[in-house]
């Protein structure tokens, strides 16, 4: 572990933490409050991931549609108009729109195949923007000054590790670069984050194994053939699925490799001075 001791980490001259857990329960909120709080670099993988690595996909999808309309057409071909995403660490939506949902094309669904396609361009996209930590957190520095670095990634990041081995590649390059915090969700924060998704479902990332059982298992239990299948109505009911397959992955990465949060206790913090007394109350004396 990177601060094997609460000492060494409140004398650290630097501090590099990774969070992660679902989205919802604090992550980006920390990592607000410490880049606000100033000397703290804020490094977002699902931004990076929509800008970096799949900001040409995103981009391209949006020309496509355009290009089915004349006018934007024509501009498009004569180089007229410029047509991009844009991003930012609070609006993920070109990213998440591009992911989209599977099922029904009069309902917007995408068929699965191409569903799946993307979801393969994220996997890979998740992976190298994690492999990218160690450069922006050397680069926070020499670049910047910033003497503290907080990774802020995405609630996937517990399907394209294998959190059950402890020599897992990923994790095994990180892992001398950043404490791992786990932030932890209580059962009533996971109703909350049901009931927030049924309000507003959004297309999220899922692990191809559980996906394409969640696939099959959702048209045995509706009897619906995959191109009429409500592409909101799948992502409902896959979402509560999600939580419960990721629940055990991210206690088996706090366990291999970092500490853990709970979210109450993230809600109490209020200064980056509250962070690090809370980060150093988990860690051995």
């Amino acid at each position: 572990m990177l601060y094997p001791t609460a000492t060494n980490w409140l004398n650290a001259p630097r501090k590099q933490v990774m969070l992660f857990g679902m989205s919802g329960l604090g992550k980006t909120y920390l990592a607000n409050l410490l880049r606000e709080g100033g000397g703290w670099f804020h490094y977002s993988i699902d931004y990076r991931i929509g800008t970096r690595y799949m900001g040409e996909y995103i981009a391209d999808n949006f020309k496509r549609e355009a290009m089915k309309v004349p006018l934007l057409r024509e501009l498009l071909l004569t180089d007229s108009v410029y047509i991009s995403s844009n991003i930012t660490f609070d609006n993920l939506a070109p990213l998440s729109t591009y992911l989209g949902k599977p099922g029904d094309p009069a309902k917007g669904g995408l068929p699965f195949d191409e569903y799946m396609t993307r979801q393969d361009q994220h996997r890979a996209a998740e992976i190298a923007a994690l492999a990218d930590t160690p450069h922006f957190i050397a680069r926070a520095k020499a670049l910047y000054g910033y003497p503290h670095f907080i990774c802020d990634t995405g609630g996937s990041i517990c399907e394209v590790i294998n959190p059950y081995d402890p020599d897992d590649a990923l994790m095994s390059a990180l892992r001398p670069h950043v404490l791992p915090v786990w932030i932890k969700g209580s059962d009533a924060h996971t109703a909350e984050l049901i009931r927030r998704f049924d309000r507003a479902p959004k297309p999220m990332y899922y692990q191809p194994e559980f996906l394409h059982a969640a696939w099959a298992d959702y048209q045995r239990e509706t009897g619906h053939a995959p191109e009429k299948i409500d592409p909101d109505a799948f992502v409902r009911w896959t979402y509560a699925r999600a939580l419960a397959h990721r629940a055990p992955r991210y206690a088996a990465m706090a366990q291999n490799w970092g500490i853990t949060l709970s979210a109450e206790e993230v809600t109490r913090i209020r200064t980056p001075g509250d962070f690090d007394t809370l980060i150093a109350a988990k860690l051995p004396d």
